[in-house]
């Protein structure tokens, strides 16, 4: 058996043939002409050599660093524009001309990255000997200037950036010297304190002056409270008195206050209280007794003067009354107060001063800690200063060693190439085997590109991804003439066609069910054999018995009922919906063969769609369903009108129609989508025009071969003679 792509490269070389044929003399007379040119002149080619070098004598790391880098070169970088446009402008040639002659080989590098050579190879090819080995010997010149400029120009780079970095670093350097003078300044005697023990010093003395002080104020308690227990008062009652006491104003109130009393006290006896002598002694006294209060008032409150002091003016004469020796005690006891509170004054100054050099103390770690990251700070700037002034010093001193990293290690050699002459038929043939494989290629893509399905294998695959079910393959059927307009029909009882139609029939039936009438076949395109296929299924249908009808609903398209000898009438184009609407007029015997009937086209007429949608179709279609068995309405493609989908709701299912070298890929798979989302009942689909073998008795063999010989001159082998067969 065949494969497939074989099957689809004989169909795409019988149509694109002579295209292919072209390509392929094309290629056989390129590769004649080239066969026949003469033999190119002689080449020289000019071989020389640069190796890697440095300078003799290195003072600086910085030039040897340079000359190390300027190893480096790529054969990018050494075929520059710069180069070649140079030795060019110098030689008046050609730039591009140099660089297509001119090749370069540089030394490969081991697994470490170190160079196995230090020769780099330089082969220029010319026509002319002497050109050759001149544009070569400039050629490495050139290179081995742009070495020496690669390397100056990166010494330059150094300078400049250790010249743009050096003046930041020393400002840096600077800004950290300062910050550490200043931090010295402030805290430096602090941590030299701490160091050499000046500041413990401090605090053990701060702490024995404690002490000390402690002890006074205690000799200083006991003799206030000795004081308290001889006088009988505190130390602030002891000054409020003593200072009452001390006042002349209050002193003479008093003496008035107790001469007046003295008075009352004699006259009290002779006189009532009422007496005028009694009422005036007693203004007197309590005049006094006012006066003593305002008095005390003045000397306790300072007089706004001195602070005041804190006492009670209730007992003013008792408070008043210190003889001169208590007097001393009190001014004692003040005095001892006084220097107590004095005392105390110091101890806290000492309490806080030692508070502080403990705090002093306790940082002094975290000081010395600051510090030392100043320091380093500044060593670390100083470093990167000291670093950046030798580098620049370096890279000056190696001004005067900077050379070109290459040298000219043997000068150019111009050999003469040897060029094997052309073989012509060698040429030729390899011209015809290109020509050959280019021609099938041609061929090939040109049949891919068309989008179309070539063999029955293509299509099956389609339809089964599709999940569309295959009813059947059907063969090519042959003519008995070439007239367009016949549909081949397998009238004969005995024809070797009519088995796959009556298993087409009969897959049919099986998918259908009992009461599955009407049959709808459609094909995408035109030229698949929708039509052939429709008459063939209702000849088979009605030789198994059943009462069968053909429905010519192409109203767009002649009919085609003349295959079936079947006569229309003339007038039927006229009034296309009187015709349908009677059964007399527009059904028809077929003569030939019992059962089969047939309601040939009117058409070509307008309006197509109006008359199928108009009453008197439907109500023919009611009567047909009745009458007969089954019913098989043969209507226009998909892609020329909408006229099957207006016809559908009067079938019980669908058949789609496809052919080989006919059905477009595309359509194919949009059109099944399409009447997926129609929800329509696809039953399946059919491929017409298989190339199927027959076995043809020898009676029939002897009438038809004659047919089949003439017609395979006029139409495709890919399709036999289905040209005129198979059209509709």
């Amino acid at each position: 058996m065949t494969p497939p792509i074989v099957k689809r490269y004989l169909i795409a070389f019988e149509k694109y043939k002579w295209i292919g044929l072209a390509s392929f003399s094309l290629a056989v007379i390129g590769s004649t002409v080239v066969a026949m040119l003469p033999d190119p002149p002689v080449n020289y080619s000019a071989v020389g050599e640069l190796t890697y070098s440095g300078p003799t004598v290195s003072f600086s790391k910085t030039g040897t660093e340079i000359q190390e880098q300027g190893k480096e070169l790529t054969d990018t970088s050494l075929l520059s524009n710069q180069v070649i446009e140079s030795v060019a402008i110098k030689l008046k040639l050609k730039p591009i001309t140099i660089g297509k002659n001119l090749s370069i080989k540089m030394p490969s590098k081991d697994k470490l990255g170190k160079l196995t050579s230090t020769t780099i190879t330089l082969t220029y090819k010319d026509n002319d000997d002497n050109r050759a080995k001149e544009v070569l010997q400039e050629l490495m010149q050139a290179m081995i200037k742009l070495s020496t400029e690669i390397n100056t120009a990166r010494l330059k780079a150094i300078i400049q950036k250790v010249n743009e970095r050096l003046p930041q670093v020393k400002k840096e350097l600077e800004t950290a010297e300062r910050k550490l003078e200043k931090y010295d300044r402030l805290e430096r005697p602090a941590i030299l304190a701490a160091e050499n023990g000046s500041l413990l010093s401090g605090i053990t003395s701060n702490q024995n002056q404690q002490r000390q002080i402690g002890f006074t104020i205690t000799g200083i308690d006991a003799q206030i409270k000795s004081l308290e227990n001889k006088l009988g008062l505190t130390v602030n009652q002891a000054y409020v008195a003593s200072a009452l006491s001390a006042d002349p104003i209050i002193a003479n109130l008093r003496s008035q206050i107790y001469q007046v009393e003295s008075q009352t006290a004699v006259l009290r006896k002779d006189l009532r209280p009422q007496h005028p002598t009694m009422v005036q002694l007693q203004r007197q006294k309590d005049a006094a007794e006012e006066l003593l209060k305002v008095r005390a008032s003045e000397v306790l409150g300072g007089a706004g003067i001195a602070a005041p002091l804190q006492g009670d003016l209730t007992g003013i004469r008792t408070q008043s009354s210190l003889d001169p020796t208590r007097q001393a005690l009190a001014n004692q006891m003040v005095a001892l107060q006084t220097q107590r509170e004095t005392l105390q004054q110091q101890l806290n100054q000492q309490v806080q001063q030692e508070e502080k050099l403990r705090r002093d103390y306790s940082i002094i770690p975290n000081k010395q800690l600051e510090r030392s990251r100043l320091e380093q700070a500044v060593l670390l700037k100083k470093a990167i200063y000291d670093q950046i002034q030798a580098k620049l010093t370096d890279a000056k001193t190696a001004e005067a060693e900077t050379v070109s990293s290459l040298s000219i290690a043997s000068l150019p050699v111009a050999t003469a190439e040897v060029v094997k002459p052309k073989s012509v038929p060698l040429t030729i043939a390899i011209g015809s085997f290109v020509g050959l494989i280019v021609g099938g290629g041609v061929i090939f893509l040109l049949g891919s590109l068309e989008g179309i399905f070539k063999t029955k294998e293509d299509i099956r695959d389609s339809l089964k991804e599709k999940e569309v079910a295959l009813l059947g393959e059907l063969p090519i059927m042959p003519l008995d003439n070439f007239h367009q307009d016949v549909v081949p029909v397998i009238i004969p009882s005995d024809s070797p066609y009519l088995e796959f139609y009556e298993k087409f029939r009969s897959n049919l039936r099986r998918i259908g069910g009992k009461d599955f009438k009407v049959l709808l076949i459609t094909s995408i395109s035109s030229q698949e054999g929708k039509t052939v296929s429709a008459y063939n299924l209702a000849i088979a249908s009605a030789r198994a018995g059943k009462r069968t009808l053909i429905m010519e609903m192409d109203l767009r398209s002649p009919s085609r009922s003349a295959s079936l000898n079947v006569n229309l009438d003339a007038d039927a184009a006229l009034e296309p919906l009187q015709y349908y609407s009677s059964l007399s007029e527009c059904i028809r015997i077929v003569p030939d063969i019992e059962n089969l009937y047939i309601i040939p086209s009117p058409g070509p007429v307008r309006h197509s769609a109006a008359i199928m949608e108009s009453s008197e179709m439907k109500r023919l279609m009611e009567d047909v369903r009745e009458r007969y068995d089954f019913v098989i309405l043969d209507t226009s493609t998909l892609s020329f009108s909408n006229d099957p989908l207006l016809i559908q709701p009067y079938s019980d299912g669908m058949v789609l129609v496809t052919r080989p070298n006919y059905t477009q890929e595309n359509l194919l798979g949009e059109t099944i989508n399409q009447i997926m989302d129609y929800e329509i009942n696809l039953l399946g689909a059919i491929i017409n025009g298989a190339d199927i073998p027959i076995q043809i008795p020898e009676p029939v063999e002897e009438i038809i071969l004659p047919t089949l010989d003439a017609e395979l001159k006029t139409v495709e082998p890919s399709i036999e003679v289905s040209v005129g067969a198979n059209r509709n």
